[in-house]
């Protein structure tokens, strides 16, 4: 995976030769700063953020880097619960986008840190 910044509409990028852009996605607890290109504190009174546009590739496991990355987890809804399926996750869960970072993932992960794909109305 790889965070790219982009407007609120994906205008101006074109189709990747490899993978796809997923654009939409919200940061609860937290914020993504354009300007700095990593995760950042929330604004005063501001539950959810757009996340960056993250770009999906296929690559081999032993090729990621985690280095200076948050892996923060992504949930289909803020509930961050559901029925266990037989591999241990939540059937709310998708997966963790490693996103960067310049304090200890462990700062993120005390504030709850995570990226929705809907909010519950």
């Amino acid at each position: 995976m790889v965070v790219h910044d982009a407007d609120e509409n994906g205008e101006g990028i074109t189709r990747p030769e490899d993978g796809l852009y997923c654009i939409g996605m919200l940061m609860e607890g937290a914020r993504w700063s354009k300007k700095k290109r990593h995760v950042d504190e929330s604004e005063p009174k501001v539950l959810y953020t757009n996340g960056p546009m993250i770009h999906f590739t296929p690559i081999k496991k032993s090729d990621v880097s985690v280095v200076d990355r948050f892996l923060c987890p992504l949930f289909k809804t803020p509930d961050r619960k559901g029925v266990l399926m037989t591999t241990g996750h939540s059937t709310n869960y998708v997966c963790d986008i490693k996103l960067p970072t310049n304090v200890p993932a462990a700062h993120w992960v005390k504030r709850g840190v995570a990226m929705l794909l809907s909010i519950a109305e």
